[in-house]
């Protein structure tokens, strides 16, 4: 509009004033709107996803961190056992100072028993860990199950806008009902 009160009209200056003067196709609208929404929580969903990923790799590793420390500790009970089974040779060798030999052997069997705790220790950690893995992928499979189903809302709400089929609209709410149920279920770890 110039300051003459001379006033030219865009393209779609018509169908903007229409719709400011009539309403828009609220049909449209509200799925608009339903899919916004979808699309945010399908976000917030993927997020939750990829971090339980994250966590049952971490976990995982540290699963694997404590089983090589485990083997490590049996591979020294296996050298200590070996020095004790040396010590136990030497001793039926004529000549051998029994006291020093029957010391060693006592003292190889005691640090022994220290390592073989340590190594199942270590042993027990790495199932922890390894459990804790398992579950955090279950928790993974649960968020992306939903997000999936929220995806496929999505879509259906696209389909919707492109056929205006009513009962399509209410497909797409269930399915995204179905992945609220889903993230709810992960959500509590079940």
């Amino acid at each position: 509009m110039s300051s003459e009160g001379f006033h030219v009209h865009g393209p779609h200056d018509h169908e903007l004033e229409h719709v400011a003067e009539h309403g828009g196709d609220e049909f449209a609208s509200r799925i608009a709107v339903m899919t916004a929404i979808m699309a945010t929580v399908g976000a917030l969903f993927g997020y939750e996803g990829g971090a339980t990923q994250n966590n049952a790799a971490m976990y995982k590793n540290e699963a694997s961190i404590k089983k090589t420390a485990a083997a490590n500790q049996w591979n020294f009970y296996q050298s200590k056992s070996n020095k004790q089974n040396l010590a136990e040779l030497a001793l039926i060798l004529p000549g051998a100072d029994e006291e020093k030999y029957k010391a060693k052997i006592a003292r190889y069997e005691s640090e022994k028993e220290q390592i073989k705790q340590d190594a199942e220790k270590l042993e027990a950690e790495s199932r922890e860990w390894d459990h804790k893995s398992e579950e955090a992928m279950h928790q993974h499979h649960r968020w992306a199950q939903a997000m999936t189903a929220v995806q496929i809302a999505i879509s259906l709400a696209a389909i919707t806008l492109l056929t205006k089929k009513k009962w399509l609209q209410y497909a797409s709410y269930g399915v995204a009902g179905i992945g609220v149920i889903l993230a709810g279920l992960a959500w509590l770890h079940i």
